[in-house]
């Protein structure tokens, strides 16, 4: 039996120095099986994007065990968590973080190089097709429009085939029509894939799509 991608317990993060020192996570314990979707569902301030920097690797935590993929990473040093993440996880966030000066394409397809993947470029557009951007490969993010946009982060997250897709408010810079199709078209992807799915959201409709929510309130987890 294949191990949780995801295993968190008792895991506690503290952020800033002296006066402003805060207690962001408070012993949160959360699994998630591979081929599973979870959504973190709570609202601004809980600690939801916090917890998903833990579990990426991107924060380490005070206490705690963070296991990701089966492996503990409190002992990873930077270049192992960078490759552990590159083997395992696609990540997709509210803000896009696309390349300007790169096409589509090339947004898709150079992390694909770095990794050594066989024919990136071909693998770039085959995934951006799957999304519905196949005719727009060679335009830049700027001519882009918001859910296009989110559409070629999606291709990049899941061109690599990761087991676990971390989404943090995918649709919190889209409107209400927009945002409904990113998500269906992200759980679509997910399920293609086999990956497991980690939803990072304050909206009740996008957690509704999960095959689990847990509730995140003053940085402690409920069922």
């Amino acid at each position: 039996m294949k191990e949780p991608l995801i295993e968190l317990d008792d895991v506690r993060l503290t952020l800033g120095e002296g006066e402003v020192r805060t207690e962001i996570l408070k012993g949160v314990s959360l699994k998630l099986e591979a081929g599973e979707s979870v959504a973190v569902l709570g609202p601004s301030g809980s600690g939801k994007s916090s917890l998903m920097a833990v579990v990426a690797g991107l924060e380490r935590a005070d206490a705690g065990q963070v296991r990701l993929a089966g492996r503990d990473i409190s002992g990873l040093n930077e270049d192992a968590l960078a490759r552990l993440r590159g083997r395992s996880l696609g990540i997709i966030l509210q803000a896009f973080h696309l390349l300007p000066t790169m096409t589509a394409l090339e947004n898709v397809s150079v992390p694909l190089e770095l990794a050594g993947v066989d024919d990136p470029r071909g693998r770039a557009a085959f995934e951006l097709e799957q999304v519905g951007l196949g005719h727009r490969l060679t335009h830049y993010p700027a001519q882009l429009s918001g859910g296009e946009q989110q559409r070629v982060a999606i291709a990049r997250a899941t061109a690599p085939r990761p087991e676990l897709l971390l989404a943090d408010e995918p649709t919190g810079n889209l409107d209400s029509k927009t945002g409904s199709a990113i998500i269906d078209l992200l759980f679509e992807r997910a399920g293609h894939a086999g990956a497991g799915l980690l939803v990072i959201t304050h909206d009740a409709a996008v957690a509704a799509r999960a095959g689990r929510t847990v509730h995140m309130s003053d940085g402690r987890l409920t069922a």
